[in-house]
């Protein structure tokens, strides 16, 4: 791994050194090598790479249709298409170059063994660290989400914890009652780092045939659209994480340089980039070129002094307009 420390962007996560903020989300960028051959690409453009979603057998995925562009945003349903852990360990890993770049699995499962299985499975391999997807159903509870209930979140990450060394960083869903108290949670059960947030549900509806677009009637919003409750999120989050040193990645419509320190501010240690990279495959390299420029306009020698350095508003008493 090359040495980054002199580097401005160079971010310490949960003991892993990425050379920039930037992370490639899961599921925008396959298992790596779809992303990094394209041309312009360098490895130096993202600090880390999170694998396409990984469950213990292989999965076909949901019918079509499983994406769709929507006003500032884009739905996808793509119901975990994957060739199974095995397959991931045995021909996909070994083709990925982890001398140049940081690579996380992502977990996913539809029962808290199956998570475990994997993250064991994971645990004996190069793999750096491990994101777990707690947005899944639990069909042994009629189907409802982990992420969305904090006894079901904790239980997925306490099975993940006994089953790896390695660093848990747990993938927040937005659509939960109170994200700050899921989070608390996930810290007490073992989590090291948290991914804030997952997709908003959404829908699209063709008028003609009265039908939902996407095969599966519902499906994950991402893009600029949820950029307002992601930053929220990870607001509420970073409360409860900076007593405990807990990093966050924080990711939701991120676009540009901007977005991305709007992100750090916040409380993120580091930044997702997902959605953008489907219409700007090389948005990694504008976006680091106006962290560092920020970085020295402001005279701050690394991302982390910028790192939850929001100044609230005080509250004030109403004026009466006598």
């Amino acid at each position: 791994m090359t040495d980054t420390n002199a580097s401005p962007l160079a971010v310490d996560f949960c003991g892993l050194n990425f050379a920039t903020p930037l992370v490639l989300l899961s599921g925008c960028v396959g298992f790596g090598e779809e992303y990094t051959r394209v041309q312009g690409f360098s490895n130096r453009d993202a600090g880390a790479v999170c694998l396409k979603g990984t469950t213990l057998e292989p999965r076909l995925g949901n019918p079509a249709h499983r994406v769709y562009e929507t006003p500032d945003g884009m739905l996808n349903a793509i119901g975990l298409q994957n060739p199974g852990v095995d397959a991931v360990l045995n021909e996909i890993l070994p083709r990925l170059d982890f001398e140049e770049s940081r690579f996380i699995a992502n977990v996913s499962g539809s029962t808290v063994e199956e998570y475990h299985e994997v993250t064991r499975r994971f645990d004996d391999s190069p793999i750096d660290a491990i994101e777990i997807n707690i947005s899944c159903p639990n069909v042994k509870e009629g189907g409802v989400a982990f992420g969305n209930d904090p006894d079901m979140s904790a239980r997925v990450v306490a099975a993940c914890r006994r089953a790896t060394r390695k660093p848990l960083i747990t993938k927040l869903s937005p659509n939960q009652t109170d994200i700050a108290e899921g989070a608390r949670r996930c810290i007490e059960a073992g989590s090291d780092a948290f991914a804030v947030i997952n997709t908003l549900m959404g829908m699209a509806i063709d008028i003609e045939s009265r039908t939902p677009v996407i095969g599966n009637n519902q499906g994950g919003l991402s893009g600029p659209a949820i950029k307002p409750v992601a930053l929220l999120k990870v607001h509420q989050v970073h409360q409860v994480c900076r007593g405990h040193g807990i990093p966050i990645i924080g990711q939701g419509g991120i676009t540009s340089a901007e977005d991305a320190l709007e992100f750090l501010i916040a409380g993120a240690s580091a930044v997702g980039i997902g959605t953008a990279l489907f219409y700007d495959p090389l948005v990694c390299r504008k976006i680091n070129a106006g962290i560092a420029a920020y970085l020295e306009r402001h005279q701050l020698s690394s991302v982390a002094q910028l790192s939850g350095t929001l100044q609230l508003h005080q509250p004030q008493a109403p004026r009466c307009g006598c």
